[in-house]
């Protein structure tokens, strides 16, 4: 029974060797992360896609605006206002 119980703890050793050796080696070699911006794609490129249609739709939307005060000026100079 204590020859079990010896071999089942060098057994739980070596697995705990390896896993420590494994992430003290992973922790070490670890890349750090960089965006691809040149060829943009996936999520990102679908992201920055919609921001630029926002921001398109955003100066759309300030020109009509524009273009609305200018007819109500001549509206109200022609005399059209209630």
């Amino acid at each position: 029974m204590n020859q079990h119980h010896l071999r089942r703890g060098v057994f739980v050793s070596l697995l705990g060797g390896k896993f420590l050796l494994g992430f003290v080696s992973g922790s070490v070699s670890q890349r750090s992360a960089q965006a691809q911006v040149p060829g943009v794609g996936g999520a990102l490129g679908s992201v920055t896609e919609l921001g630029s249609s926002i921001m398109e739709m955003q100066q759309h939307v300030d020109g009509l605006q524009k273009n609305l005060a200018t007819l109500k000026k001549v509206q109200a100079a022609l005399g059209g206002g209630k």
